[in-house]
């Protein structure tokens, strides 16, 4: 085999070794992070935004596209309980949703609002909710920003609820939108967002994604869904937009495997 030929035999490996059923693998995760939740595209940053669930510290971290940690912030007035998903708005505000409840044992839920994400150290504003009466316990890791309201999904291995909770300082009780069926089996939702033309939702999913278009008002369900398989299955935990055609995912490193941000093409 000339030299020629090996350059372009072991640039077609490298390329197919990081091809996962369509998922481009772009870099890898810090170690330091051994269970990152979520991730998240903000306005007026060149970072993606990750957080890690419960047990670990209450910080944000902004990372560049090789996987460096470019930002290690504090939120110095929170506390992790079980912090599983981001989400931001047009202003450049990151949201945490620290809603996580595996036993089913929290009656509350906080999402935390941070508007600094320049300094090393920052406090949060807190919007907090309680489900309606009659609704029992929900555990929740997806979310998302849109008109001016969060829409939750609640993380079911059949049936499945959507809520909402107005993006207003306080105290709140959920709104219940909808309740929910997706085809085929394994129906956990690990992330969710929303295209900045909210013309498309994609909620994440271990093995696949859902895209749903073609919806009026917040009557997601109603519209058009399609599920992406990846024909690759890790523990998928953060999904966001890159732009109209392209998000970006992260999954989390189990026995060697993951622990990477991916980028996959919705068509």
């Amino acid at each position: 085999m000339n030299f020629k030929l090996k350059i372009i035999t072991l640039i077609t490996l490298s390329y197919f070794s990081c091809n996962k059923g369509n998922l481009i693998t772009i870099s890898n995760l810090p170690n330091s992070l051994k269970e990152t939740s979520a991730i998240e595209k903000v306005m007026n940053s060149e970072l993606l935004w990750t957080i890690e669930d419960s047990g670990n510290k209450n910080n944000i971290y902004g990372l560049d596209l090789k996987g460096d940690i470019v930002k290690d912030i504090d939120i110095s007035n929170s506390s992790n309980i079980d912090w599983e998903d981001l989400t931001s708005d047009k202003k450049g505000n990151l949201y945490i949703g620290d809603f996580g409840n595996n036993s089913k044992n929290r009656d509350d839920f906080t999402i935390y609002k941070v508007s600094n994400l320049t300094d090393k150290k920052t406090k949060a504003e807190r919007i907090n909710f309680i489900l309606p009466k009659k609704v029992k316990p929900k555990d929740f890791e997806a979310f998302f920003l849109w008109n001016s309201h969060f829409y939750l999904f609640s993380k079911e291995n059949k049936s499945s609820m959507l809520f909402k909770v107005p993006n207003q300082i306080g105290l709140h009780t959920a709104v219940l939108v909808k309740k929910f069926n997706l085809d085929g089996k394994n129906h956990r939702i690990t992330s969710a967002d929303i295209s900045d033309d909210g013309k498309t939702v994609v909620l994440l999913n271990h093995n696949k994604l859902w895209k749903i278009t073609d919806f009026k008002d917040d009557n997601f369900f109603e519209g058009k869904i399609e599920a992406l398989k990846f024909d690759h299955n890790s523990q998928k935990e953060g999904i966001c937009f890159k732009n109209k055609s392209k998000v970006y995912i992260t999954d989390e490193k189990t026995k060697g495997e993951g622990g990477n941000l991916y980028q996959f093409r919705l068509n």
